[in-house]
């Protein structure tokens, strides 16, 4: 009976369209990913931000294990070693930085200025890539850091040091996304993934024994299902984009301050105000806006 179950799931399944599956990782890995970050929320009232990090990438090196050794030593040859160097030095940064904005805000906020992501890498494109940018794009990417100044409302008596902290990882993640663009141009996914995982839980170590807190079993516990989690969001976005059309798919992330904005009201009694709100509305919009105009250039070509 449940093997006929599963079978007819199975049909279903594949009778939808590929930007209907896609949408389906998509939106299960914004859920697991949200998860996570309450996760790393919970255990960051206690433990040191570095600590977490450090035992989150050492499951993910971890879980790494079989492929590197099976790949041993090929997974480590590169001509660009500083480059893979350089990739998670940004790495470590805007980790740190990220995670402890995400401990000291509220969830809907941090995940809001996160999306900020898009319009760093549009000024980082023309910046490193020598990419074009027409005007239109240069007005939605504006319009898209005014959505940011709206939910930081910095004045001179008061700037959120976490909300620039958030910003500040935003635009290290976006400029991680270039390197990492400009690294898979001569380098196998594996090679990317074994550097990155080796060097920061390398990195990590020595700070975690400096700062130690003896962790809980549920703490511990927490940052294995963090790990976890951290896993299952990638494997879900990568079968995503895999299924789906880019301009489909991407548009899906933003469904996150949904789930955040939820999560937040209900595990922390978080209630985003409406500055983060209207902030949100100009960067996603923004966002949408640009990838809208990508995809009419790639289009057009």
């Amino acid at each position: 009976m449940y093997q006929k179950k599963i079978r007819a799931l199975r049909t279903i399944w594949q009778g939808l369209s590929g930007n209907a599956r896609g949408s389906v990782w998509l939106l299960t890995g914004g859920l697991c990913a949200t998860i996570m970050i309450t996760g790393i929320k919970f255990v960051g009232q206690r433990l040191p931000v570095i600590e977490i990090l450090f035992f989150r990438q050492m499951f993910v090196f971890l879980f790494l294990g079989p492929v590197i050794v099976r790949e041993f030593p090929a997974a480590f040859r590169t001509k660009r070693l500083k480059m893979h160097v350089s990739r998670c030095a940004v790495s470590i940064v805007a980790m740190t930085t990220g995670f402890t904005a995400i401990i000291h805000l509220p969830l809907a906020e941090a995940t809001s200025i996160s999306f900020s992501r898009a319009l760093f890498a549009t000024l980082l494109a023309v910046l490193i890539l020598k990419e074009f940018v027409d005007m239109r794009r240069w007005i939605a990417t504006f319009v898209g850091f005014f959505g940011v100044l709206i939910i930081v409302r910095p004045s001179p008596d008061e700037i959120d040091f976490y909300a620039l902290l958030a910003i500040f990882s935003a635009a290290l993640v976006a400029c991680n996304l270039i390197m990492t663009k400009t690294l898979a141009a001569t380098e196998s996914p594996k090679t990317i993934m074994a550097y990155h995982a080796g060097i920061l839980t390398i990195a990590y170590s020595l700070p975690t024994w400096w700062l130690w807190v003896q962790p809980t079993l549920l703490e511990i516990s927490y940052i294995v299902g963090i790990a976890l989690l951290m896993s299952i969001v990638q494997y879900c976005m990568i079968k995503g984009y895999k299924e789906a059309q880019a301009s489909a798919a991407q548009p899906l992330e933003y469904v996150r301050l949904l789930y955040a904005a939820g999560i937040g009201f209900l595990v922390f009694n978080e209630i985003p105000t409406i500055w983060t709100w209207t902030g949100a509305v100009l960067i996603i919009s923004s966002s949408l806006y640009t990838i809208k105009r990508n995809t009419m250039k790639v289009d057009s070509k």
